[in-house]
C-alpha cells in the first residue's frame, strides 16, 4: 500500500467518531460490539455499522464469524498502523 492510500484511509476513519472509538476500543483485543458499545456509550447498530466499515477497508476482522450472536473482532495489521496515527 502505498502512503496515498494509506491517508486515504486514516482519513475515513478520522471523519468518523463511531469508526474511531469503534478501532480505538478493539486496539490489540478481541471484542463483542456489545462491548464496544458499553465502552463509548454508543448504541450497538453505530458499532455495528462502524464495524462493517471497518472490515470493507480491512482494518478489522471477525474470528468467528460463523457463529450468530457473541462475535469477536479484532485489529488486522493495517488497522494497527491506522491506530497509531489516530
Amino acid at each position: 500500500m502505498d502512503e496515498k492510500e494509506f491517508f486515504l484511509i486514516l482519513g475515513f476513519v478520522k471523519i468518523s467518531p463511531y469508526r474511531t472509538n469503534t478501532l480505538k476500543s478493539i486496539g490489540n483485543t478481541l471484542k463483542m460490539p456489545s462491548e464496544i458499545a458499553r465502552e463509548n456509550n454508543l448504541k450497538t447498530s453505530q458499532v455495528s455499522a462502524a464495524l462493517i466499515d471497518l472490515k470493507k477497508k480491512n482494518l478489522v476482522l471477525c474470528v468467528n464469524e460463523e457463529v450468530r450472536k457473541g462475535r469477536l473482532y479484532k485489529c488486522t495489521p493495517l488497522g494497527l498502523q491506522i491506530l497509531e496515527k489516530i
